[in-house]
């Protein structure tokens, strides 16, 4: 028993490790083992350098099996023998099979970075890799891997920072990160790892300038045809954009930060590349995932319990250097030391404490059960109603947990705190607090982050942090009872902590909010006052302590004596003590007789008590075992009872059979007496207070306008809550009591001076804006205003509009790349505001759930709401607006469609708005029905197509099934038909405006298909495949007979198509070429219409002009098409991609075709084709009675 409880210590500390890096990002620390000592073979210092590596076993890569592979100093692994660098920096596929952890133009020659490499097969490397991937893919079977290939990267510079030094520190700049290869019979995966420390740049010079680096995996040239190749298939992890490369670090597909794994490679058959499926990271930054895994028990016959930590072995090697006190005979676990009780003082300051808390009324039961928990049951009182948590939870009825759950805690810690004899504080605001309580146990792990070294090592004595934490969840002892259980979670402490001998003062207030919708534990914590230094590098060990807790109605009190051993460096040692007091207050029901009475005094035994300050990633760690129970340290059964034969003894705490008086009590031990310490000792409490005498105990109590000093009994004035300091004003000073009748005035931020004269600081006179902003001064701050023609924050201003973090964000989940946005199917994206800020109510339309969210786009606890249905427009929302009549523009803008009306030929650009608000889509084509007038749209989020009134109403799903990315959308007004492209299923489909009628017109010799259009009158369709190795143009019969190749020649990225019926023009844009050229279909004369322009991708015509949408510039473009010239910009206020436009006619163009009357006397589908029409089934029509034209497909 005393071995498994010694690696049960030793797991609370290897837990806390990893909570570190949980709140923190990875770190290099968490890299699988490497370096010489593992056996590492080193690649030759230099650029662009490659060692082959001959394997024991084959690495399997997309359908292939490799034998051997080659390391490079740029960041990839090649399947064969890479070409020069010139061939494949900056793209992305390369030409040979490569996965690249992080690809770019590298140097290790200045004899600082390495590129260590090996194979491995022992089980322990075999285990973190087979944890890894099957926390990646927690729906697949478990993988076992057989074999691992290990590549790390540390320390790597860019080639151009090693050449040529710039001046601005960047030539210092270095990367690590690691791919590990791990492979089954069947199966390869890759497992990359980005620490948020070790990714210091992320765009290396290619060619002249500067390009992002690139991560993600290529099979290389592939053959076609006979004698020819062309690009294999490939997976890009990250985009062209910096952002992205930076995001590795951020974010996760596995579960855990900064760690990314794919399935690359199967046998016998291959499909593509598969990334990890677990993407979310919890709001506490995914301490609840590493928690979960590692405190997972194994119960084993006989109720012993074994718990399994991960094996790897630095991180336990760091923690045994830590753990100086330890004793060579204890295996890991720390004596108890018995505290004897002592009647303490305990200090409360009712005024200061204001709880927001839920409240019983008079009502019953009938109309208040759901204000009970769900496991908790209603029961009427003469007085009211109470809640009682039912058997297997507990709690305070209002909410209840069950018994032997792990129970999590999640808030912010907020502070101002001096160091020492320091005249400055340590200021704080909004750091994370996690916490972890193992409910069978009483063992309480708290760690909180973002704690400035100046400030972390001073807070290790302070495991009080995590005091109340542990009072909620000890664990019980026979007839006693812990916070939880007695008051539920929703409750306030405050505590006041005096170090002796120096009489620094420490207040420490913690609210607690109850449990939210995720089952944790929501606290706020601010700290304020002075705390003794303790050197930076010192340890802190923290003597096993007990604390007294004493219970009324609404009010609890403890009291403890707390003492600690710092460690310095030169190795001297000196204990130190203080003295803590805190009062807690809360709501019970008042209803119910029994629960009101007075509950025995209780005892708190605190031991294995561990903390530690790590300043690499500025967090402090508590953690600490915690039980509840009789107040003498035993395990005797006691509680109040009435003797019969003893007069007027209604306050007795007996123990059966025999025994003796707890302390506080006098007697035989049979019955027992409170001694009444307020009438025996006269002189219990000072001047200025008032003794209460308390069951077993007594409390002092000072009155008002007075507070305790450090000896418990004298009262004293504080000047800072009384008023009476001679600080400045509290708009300009702050007062901090400092102990005894003592105080610290200091100037606010953006004030100076001594704290009783604070002036302002001009801080225009110190040029803090950019050069292009204009600076207006303010009393103690300063605010920052681009000057006209230029966008940002005036902190930094250019001509350029620059995305905001909502925006940034919103674009990076989308996942757009230069051939168009990839998001994850049902992924959920934000949606900002015409500013960029974040709209302050969320939604995600997957699930049907919607918060509230702060500036920053996180989520405020409490405040999620569903399953409930975004609102869409144009009604509903008074930023939504009906289409006004006449002729307009429709584009998207990911999570919206908007309008600008048209006068003649030229945009009106005051009076655009939005005319649908569809939050988290992702619109790509747009179309309109000038019949119906219905607009219609793809969205590849769902995915799906839908339609909605612009006079009025909600979106209106058309298709929502067998669809991967549908882009181009068409409408045939004329035949009431809908046709559209599917990137992803490489296909063209029509169907019925309702959905219905569905059928595939052609789906083959696609690669790429985008935009689509139709010309009803002659029966014509086009569309664009941008394929990057063969982009076309084509053409064929509404029916899709007829096909054949309009354009092939000197296309890049043909992204958007446009028809003018007037003039027979049909105009494309393209983001590769960069421009805008048109033909005439027929005739095949084809011209540049405008050249020069940026990133196009939709596109639409209106008499004279051609109008496009431009990623590069966020805008709407007029181009006059005969002139060749742009004549107009339309830059919307929400700053966004743009994706496709249409023209919305007042009036449907003038034409007739065969299927416009009596849907051409066909049963199901009618299209129009240049010779009359094509009656067609649709694909399900089994069972159908359709009928098929003569000069239909069959």
């Amino acid at each position: 028993m005393a071995k498994c409880q010694g690696q049960g210590w030793l797991f609370y500390a290897t837990l806390l490790l990893w909570w570190a890096v949980s709140v923190h990002g990875l770190t290099r620390a968490e890299f699988f083992p490497f370096g010489k000592t593992t056996g590492d073979h080193v690649l030759e210092q230099g650029n662009d350098l490659s060692q082959q590596l001959a394997l024991d076993k084959p690495v399997l890569f997309y359908d292939g099996k490799f034998d051997n592979i080659f390391i490079n100093t740029n960041g990839f692994v090649a399947m064969a023998q890479p070409s020069a660098e010139s061939t494949y920096l900056g793209k992305m596929p390369a030409g040979f099979g490569m996965i690249a952890a992080l690809h770019g133009d590298l140097d290790t020659g200045d004899g600082v970075g390495k590129v260590y490499y090996r194979q491995d097969a022992s089980p322990a490397t075999l285990r973190q890799a087979a944890e890894q991937i099957n926390r990646a893919f927690p729906e697949d079977d478990e993988v076992e891997p057989e074999h691992a290939v290990v590549v790390t990267w540390v320390d790597v510079a860019s080639r151009q920072h090693h050449d040529h030094s710039r001046g601005d520190g960047l030539e210092k700049q270095r990367n690590s990160f690691q791919l590990v290869i791990a492979s089954a019979e069947t199966t390869s995966y890759a497992i990359l790892l980005y620490p948020r420390k070790g990714m210091q740049f992320a765009s290396t010079a290619v060619g002249g300038s500067s390009q992002a680096m690139q991560a993600g995996f290529s099979k290389g040239l592939v053959k076609y045809l006979v004698f020819s190749t062309r690009q294999g298939p490939y997976y890009r992890i990250t985009t062209e954009r910096e952002t992205s490369v930076r995001a590795l670090a951020e974010e996760t597909n596995s579960g855990k930060r900064g760690v990314w794994v794919y399935e690359i490679g199967t046998s016998p058959y291959f499909t593509s590349v598969a990334p990890g499926e677990v993407t979310d990271l919890p709001p506490d930054t995914g301490l609840e995932s590493r928690v979960s895994e590692e405190a997972t028990s194994k119960r084993y016959p006989g109720g012993g319990q074994q718990v399994t930590y991960s094996p790897y072995e630095p991180e336990e090697e760091v923690y045994r250097k830590e753990q100086p006190h330890q004793g060579p005979h204890h295996g890991g676990q720390f004596t108890v030391h018995t505290v004897q009780y002592q009647p303490q003082v305990v200090v409360v300051d009712d005024g200061d404490i204001n709880v927001d808390v839920f409240s019983y009324n008079s009502e019953t039961c009938a109309n208040n059960r759901n204000k009970c928990s769900t496991f908790a049951d209603c029961k009427d009182y003469a007085s009211g109603y109470c809640c009682h948590c039912r058997p297997g939870y507990y709690g305070n009825g209002i909410q209840c947990v069950s018994e032997g759950k792990p129970q999590r805690m999640n808030g912010k810690v907020n502070g101002r705190v001096y160091v020492g004899n320091s005249p400055s504080p340590v200021e704080f605001n909004s750091n994370d607090l996690h916490s972890y309580v193992v409910a069978n146990d009483g063992r309480a792990y708290v760690a909180i982050s973002t704690i400035p070294a100046r400030l972390g090592p001073s807070l290790q004595p302070l495991s009080a942090l995590g005091a109340v934490i542990g009072w909620a969840f000890a664990l019980e002892q026979p007839g006693y009872k812990n916070g939880f259980s007695i008051i539920g979670g929703e409750f306030t402490c405050q505590a006041e902590v005096t170090f002796l001998p120096a009489q620094e003062k420490l207040t420490i207030k913690q609210v607690f909010s109850g449990i939210d919708e995720h089952d944790h534990l929501v606290v706020s914590t601010t700290l304020e006052g002075r705390v003794p230094e303790v050197l930076r590098g010192s340890t802190v060990q923290i003597e096993p302590y007990s604390e007294i807790y004493q219970y009324s109605s609404n009010l609890i009190t403890s009291s403890s004596t707390r003492d600690y051993t710092v460690s310095l460096d030169d190795g001297s040692a000196e204990t130190r003590t203080y003295q803590w007091r805190q009062t807690i207050t809360f709501q019970s029901c008042p209803n119910d007789e029994a629960a009101r009475a007075v509950l025995p005094t209780q005892m708190l035994s605190v031991d294995q008590v561990f903390v530690m300050y790590d300043s690499n990633n500025e967090l402090i760690r508590y953690a600490m075992s915690n039980k509840i129970g009789d107040v003498n340290g035993n395990t005797v059964h006691h509680w109040l009872c009435f003797c019969p034969e003893v007069e007027n003894a209604v306050h007795q705490l007996c123990f059966c059979p025999g025994g003796q008086c707890a302390a506080g009590f006098t007697g035989d031990g049979r019955s027992c007496y409170d001694i009444d310490e307020c009438r025996e000792i006269p002189l219990a409490c000072g001047e200025h207070s008032v003794c209460n005498n308390q069951p077993g105990t007594f409390r002092c109590e000072c009155n008002d306008g007075y507070q305790f000093a450090s000896d418990g009994h004298t009262c004293i004035v504080d000047h800072c809550a009384a008023g009476s300091h001679d600080c400045d004003i509290t708009e300009r000073a702050h007062c901090s009591y400092s102990g005894g009748s003592s105080y610290i005035c200091s100037c606010l931020p953006g004030f100076q001076g001594h704290g009783r004269v604070c002036q302002d600081i001009d801080e225009c006179q110190s040029a803090r804006c950019h050069q292009n902003a204009v600076c207006y001064n303010t009393q103690g701050s300063f605010t920052c205003q681009c000057r006209p023609g230029y966008y940002g924050d005036g902190f930094y201003c250019s001509s350029e509009r620059t995305k905001s973090q909502c925006e940034t964000h919103r674009d990076r989940l989308l996942g757009s790349t230069e051939y168009g946005p990839q998001p994850v199917p049902g992924q959920y994206v934000p949606t900002c505001d015409s500013q960029g800020a974040y709209e302050a109510s969320q939604c995600h339309g997957s699930i049907g759930h919607c918060w509230c969210v702060d500036r920053n786009g996180l989520e405020i606890p409490g405040t999620r709401t569903g399953p409930v249905r975004p609102a869409v427009g144009p009604t509903p929302r008074p930023d939504v607006y009906p289409l006004p009549p006449g002729t307009h523009l429709l584009f998207a803008q990911s999570g919206r469609i908007e309008f600008v009306p048209l006068e003649g030929y030229n945009m009106k650009k005051t009076e655009a708005r939005t005319v649908l608000h569809l939050p988290e889509k992702v619109i790509i084509g747009v179309a309109y029905d000038c019949v119906e007038k219905m607009v219609y749209w793809t969205d590849i989020t769902s995915p799906s197509i839908s339609k909605a009134n612009l006079q009025g109403g909600g979106a209106i799903p058309v298709i929502r099934s067998d669809l991967e990315s549908p882009e181009g959308i068409a409408i045939d007004h004329l035949g009431r038909t809908l046709f559209w492209t599917d990137s992803m299923k490489d296909r063209i489909e029509v169907a019925s405006l309702d959905g219905t009628k569905r059928r595939v017109l052609i789906d083959t010799n696609l690669v790429n298909p985008r935009a689509i259009i139709v010309d009803p009158v002659n029966g014509n369709m086009y569309w664009a495949d941008w394929n990057r190795d063969a982009p076309k143009i084509e053409t064929s019969a509404m029916d899709g007979t007829n096909r054949r190749v309009l354009v092939k020649d000197d296309l890049g990225l043909p992204n958007g198509l446009t028809y003018d019926p007037q003039s027979s023009q049909l105009c494309w844009a393209d983001a590769g070429t960069h421009m805008i050229e048109c033909m005439n279909p027929v005739q095949g004369d084809r011209r540049k219409a405008m050249g020069a322009i940026q990133y196009p991708f939709g596109i639409t015509s209106h008499g004279k002009n051609i109008y496009y949408t431009d990623w590069r510039r966020d805008a709407v473009i007029m181009v006059d098409r005969q002139a060749g010239t742009e004549t107009d910009v339309f830059l919307p206020q929400k700053q966004t991609r743009l994706y496709g436009i249409t023209t919305a006619y007042a009036q449907c163009p003038s034409g007739k075709n065969y299927c416009a009357v009596n849907n051409g006397g066909c049963t199901h589908l009618c299209l129009a084709t240049p010779r009359g029409r094509s009656c067609l089934c649709p694909n399900n029509a089994l069972g159908v009675s359709c009928v098929e034209s003569e000069g239909g497909r069959f």
